[in-house]
């Protein structure tokens, strides 16, 4: 079995697949300061909770933002699972060639992403990632990873109003029922919310100017869902396209 970590600002989302099927998956909060026994122990026990034997992992797979996190997942798959993860970045094979200006300065995830957004979907296809940030990538008709844009997420765009205003307080990310709040925490849901989902809709039209006709949309991230309720521009909504496209990299590093 193969076990895939995307290790994000926030979250750890980790993925099992048996094959071709994905079998499981597992979000972790992210800890720089967490010692590989920890991350081991935390893992054990999770797949533990879906019937998944430790010893069935064979291989592994790593992508990551958060640099540190790298060489401890790595030890931590070397001790717990006996296996030498990949590592996602310079020299591996992804599918999709890289336009960016300097290809090294992409997050290793994006371009995760782009590849598994081009062998799924097809291209010209945007990416939206909602997550710590909100990111969306472009991937032109001949499966060129061209880049994107990145604003601060939802959760971070909360917390700063929260921390940078006096009688602002923190609410629920959901949306309310009117985009006129009544009041504070119905006002602050539309800002929050509505104002996202309109920030994402105008980029996605700029986007498509740009790549041209046929482009197509797929949301990702754990904040996908939220605003896939409140927008008809995402063709698709995959939660899971980042472990998803780790598989697919890791197939083409075989």
């Amino acid at each position: 079995m193969l076990l895939t970590a995307d290790i994000g600002n926030t979250n750890i989302t980790l993925g099992v697949f048996d094959k071709e099927d994905l079998i499981a998956s597992f979000r972790l909060s992210t800890d720089p300061k967490r010692q590989p026994d920890e991350y081991a122990a935390l893992i054990h026990t999770l797949l533990s909770l879906k019937n998944i034997s430790s010893s069935s992992i064979d291989n592994a797979i790593i992508c990551s933002v958060v640099p540190p996190l790298i060489n401890i997942f790595q030890n931590v798959c070397s001790t717990a699972f006996n296996v030498e993860a990949l590592v996602v970045g310079s020299g591996i094979k992804t599918g999709v060639k890289i336009l960016y200006d300097s290809p090294r300065d992409v997050g290793a995830d994006r371009i995760v992403d782009a590849a598994a957004a081009y062998q799924l979907y097809g291209a010209p296809i945007i990416i939206v990632d909602l997550g710590t940030a909100t990111v969306l990538d472009a991937v032109n008709r001949n499966g060129d990873y061209l880049g994107g844009a990145l604003f601060p997420g939802l959760q971070v765009s909360a917390e700063a109003l929260f921390l940078g205003t006096s009688q602002l307080r923190r609410v629920e990310l959901s949306a309310p029922k009117d985009a006129i709040g009544k009041n504070t925490v119905s006002a602050l849901q539309s800002g929050l919310v509505f104002g996202h989902v309109s920030m994402i809709e105008g980029m996605v039209e700029r986007f498509k100017n740009e790549l041209g006709e046929g482009t197509k949309v797929v949301a990702t991230g754990g904040l996908a869902g939220l605003i896939a309720k409140e927008t008809n521009i995402f063709n698709y909504v995959n939660p899971d396209l980042t472990i998803i496209g780790l598989k697919m990299i890791h197939e083409l590093n075989q």
